[in-house]
């Protein structure tokens, strides 16, 4: 039986509040959402995605009042970037209280908290009166999803309902920063850009390294990830040593010959990362076997763009 796609919230929470999974739309990706106090409505979560247990997920709020029920302080650089940033795709590291279920964060005594910026999302999590864990509603490690078909394609037989929010509007995921020590720590490129926190907050470390054990999610090195073999460098070279049987992820060009998107045709950085996902599995789809991509220019939400293809290019 496949999922229902509605934009029914009061069935969207009689399911949370028995503890199955809705996938949710939000400004940067789908979630498939549980009940983050629940700890077996969280723990479908791991099973329905086959995410390993050690990758902790965000808790998504409605307001920062919400948020406060949770953490044990909020100081006041998290204080700052609430009101800059909330509603909106900037994810806020902070040390959780015993409420909050060892299930969610991995076992960490941290938990990354979030108001997503997509009112229907909001109506349901106040609906509901509880937070919602929810990362992105995909198979661990694969593209994910910027629409509600793309959540029917790859979980629609497994959940029972989709909330469908429209495509999504900023279509990488949040920023995730550390507020536990003095000065706050970009866990993860997204969709709110270091110049942007640094305009709020001053100084900001960036410590994406990730690795087996990560403080944050989509931070291991293979991630986001189409199954053919993507390679990322400059297209032209690239071209010199295949050029068969491939197709091409450019920023703005155009590649005459082969299977060719472009993420922005006016090299506009939002604009492609709106059409990354997307571009990526329609590309993952087609007859061909290898796809090349490029960096886009590597500032703003560019770097966020690069980030996500470099984990899409890493072999482990």
């Amino acid at each position: 039986m496949s999922a229902e796609i509605s934009r029914d919230i009061i069935k969207a929470a009689e399911l949370l509040r028995a503890g199955k999974l809705v996938a949710i739309p939000t400004e940067t990706v789908y979630g498939l959402a549980a009940n983050a106090l629940a700890p077996d409505a969280v723990i479908n979560i791991f099973e329905t995605k086959n995410r390993p247990h050690f990758d902790p997920l965000i808790v998504h709020v409605s307001s920062a009042e919400m948020a406060n029920e949770y953490v044990k302080d909020l100081p006041g650089v998290a204080i700052k970037l609430m009101k800059a940033f909330w509603p909106g795709p900037l994810t806020i590291v902070l040390r959780k209280k015993n409420i909050i279920p060892d299930i969610v964060t991995s076992g960490l005594e941290t938990v990354g908290v979030r108001m997503p910026d997509h009112q229907l999302t909001l109506d349901l999590i106040a609906e509901t009166g509880f937070p919602l864990a929810a990362p992105s509603a995909n198979p661990f490690g694969y593209i994910s999803p910027t629409s509600a078909l793309h959540v029917m394609d790859q979980l629609g037989e497994k959940i029972p309902m989709i909330l469908d929010g429209g495509d999504c509007q900023v279509g990488v995921e949040s920023t995730i920063i550390d507020c536990t020590s003095e000065i706050p720590t970009v866990l993860r490129l997204g969709g709110t850009s270091m110049e942007k926190l640094m305009s709020i907050v001053g100084e900001v470390n960036l410590d994406t390294s990730g690795g087996s054990a990560p403080q944050a999610p989509g931070m291991l090195l293979s991630h986001y990830a189409p199954r053919k073999k993507l390679l990322l460098g400059n297209i032209h070279e690239l071209l010199h040593d295949h050029n068969e049987n491939i197709s091409i992820l450019s920023f703005r060009d155009q590649f005459h010959n082969f299977k060719n998107i472009r993420l922005s045709e006016t090299g506009d950085l939002h604009e492609a990362a709106r059409n990354l996902f997307s571009a990526l599995r329609k590309l993952d789809e087609d007859s061909t076997t290898m796809i090349l991509a490029e960096p886009v220019p590597d500032y703003g939400i560019g770097r966020a763009i690069n980030d996500r293809l470099r984990r899409a290019s890493h072999v482990g």
